[in-house]
């Protein structure tokens, strides 16, 4: 059935890129999910002038570095652009492009084995000052259910349908369900980095095999600071998000599996970002703004614990909203979680009675990290905190760390503690770097600078629960696997 459903959505999505295609709008992102319960979920999607990227266009120029700093400084749009797209060309013209429109939006939504009960959201503007976004949060959901979403759009109530996409997300099984669950975990990659250059990232073909019941991004979705183009403007980080979610695997991906999305630095504005901080026009302010109002899905907080049946809890933790500055003194008051995080993290790790439980983050927090970085808990700048956190989490026996953030693939043990950390690594091998392959510390169970992803999967086997760590390269294949297992009581 699900192979299926994904040829009759490759055939929806592209429905009008034939010679005799309507004028727009066109479903050219698709669509995302995000913050799945067992009882409600958001769904987002954007409107097109195209069904796809524009391929054949202009290429950016690069600045030296020296003239990208003085055009972070100077932050002047003009300059912004005439350093960086040749003479005569738009950025709708430019190779990638895949610009918004105007228009309507409907959604139905139902359980793929009961029709019947369908949820229908009537026609809808897109958010023109919103990049023509729009969302949906869904509620009265039934949990452990694979639901079906279809889009329609329109340019008004006067034209007929102009574009159709479907497809579909799982909602997690209640807290006493006992199933077996397989998950995805990525981070870092972006447009010039693909390793695929038409499809997008191979790790996304590579995931679905097995189908995963969930995908978390800990973020780096996309790089502002990096070139062809810097994004100094809005309207450039906005092309970078078009341009990337225009790809095929990414948007074949994100629409048929239920999804998490994270945010790091390089997503807000630059490289170590903090508050205060600019990027060329954009402030800190904005950056957050634009991430978790406008480009993905929206929750009331940046930050949610799911239950995935009883023998797995799963944290998405924020590493922006709420953090000091980098260049704050460390002591009791400097945060990357904020008091409020770290108080419901806390309380809600020992309310939780699942099986193994997973703190997702965007950075590290045991590491090993390079010395001259200063932006999250496994640097000496955050010491503080990051030691009371790594002193409550000793505690547990089943509790793990998740992280993006990092270049390269890893597994830390602390020696002597039950503090376990698995480090995704970046989605290509071109991505890979910032840390030197033999330098192997004493607490890596694993270390490997290349590109890929994490997988895991937990399920019963005769009288115990295991949960399975593994490290995959760009292609699926694994090349490094942790299993630990608990008694069933």
């Amino acid at each position: 059935m699900r192979n299926k459903l994904l040829i009759i959505n490759t055939v929806l999505i592209s429905a009008f890129s034939c010679s005799n295609e309507p004028e727009g709008p066109y479903f050219g992102n698709g669509f995302h999910n995000g913050w799945a319960d067992q009882n409600s979920v958001v769904i987002w999607t954007r409107l097109t002038r195209n069904p796809e990227m524009n391929r054949e266009g202009g290429k950016f120029i690069l600045p030296s570095a020296q003239e990208h700093r003085r055009l972070d400084k100077l932050a002047n749009p003009d300059s912004i652009y005439a350093a960086q797209l040749p003479a005569g060309f738009s950025l709708d013209q430019m190779e990638g492009a895949c610009p918004g429109m105007p228009g309507e939006v409907r959604l139905v939504c139902y359980p793929l084995r009961n029709p019947d009960l369908r949820i229908e959201k009537d026609w809808k503007l897109v958010d023109v000052d919103k990049n023509f976004t729009a969302q949906w949060r869904l509620e009265g959901l039934i949990p452990e259910t694979k639901y079906v979403i279809e889009l329609e759009a329109r340019k008004n109530e006067r034209s007929g349908v102009t574009a159709s996409v479907s497809g579909s997300f799982r909602t997690p099984p209640d807290p006493d369900s006992v199933r077996a669950i397989n998950f995805c975990i990525v981070t870092c990659h972006d447009y010039p980095r693909r390793d695929d250059t038409i499809n997008g990232h191979k790790i996304y073909k590579s995931m679905l095999q097995p189908f995963p019941d969930v995908l978390v991004h800990t973020g780096d979705v996309e790089y502002y600071d990096k070139p062809r183009p810097f994004a100094l403007t809005e309207e450039l980080m906005r092309f970078k998000w078009d341009r990337i979610f225009a790809l095929p695997n990414q948007r074949d991906f994100y629409r048929q599996v239920t999804t998490y999305f994270m945010k790091d630095d390089h997503d807000v504005l630059r490289d170590d970002a903090f508050p205060g901080m600019k990027y060329g026009t954009v402030s800190w302010e904005r950056g957050l703004e634009i991430f978790d109002m406008e480009q993905f899905p929206s929750n009331d907080l940046p930050y949610k614990t799911i239950r995935w049946g009883k023998d797995l809890q799963i944290w998405i933790m924020e590493g922006r909203n709420f953090r000091s500055k980098n260049s704050d003194p460390d002591g009791p008051g400097k945060t990357i979680w904020g008091k409020d995080q770290k108080e419901w993290l806390f309380r809600s790790l020992k309310e939780s009675d699942a099986t193994f439980k997973i703190v997702i983050t965007p950075g590290p927090i045991l590491g090993p990290d390079r010395d001259n970085k200063k932006d999250n808990y496994s640097n000496s700048v955050f010491k503080y905190e990051g030691d009371e956190i790594r002193n409550f989490l000793k505690q547990f026996g089943n509790v793990f760390i998740c992280n993006g953030d990092r270049h390269w693939q890893y597994v830390t043990n602390i020696p002597g503690t039950t503090l376990w950390e698995f480090g995704t690594g970046a989605g290509s091998d071109s991505h890979a770097e910032g840390w030197n392959q033999s330098d192997v510390r004493p607490e890596h169970r694993f270390l490997r600078v290349k590109g890929g992803f994490l997988r895991g999967d937990v399920k019963h086997e005769n009288d115990t629960v295991t949960i399975r760590f593994q490290h995959c390269d760009v292609d699926g294949n694994v090349v490094h696997e942790e299993l630990f297992s608990r008694d069933i009581m």
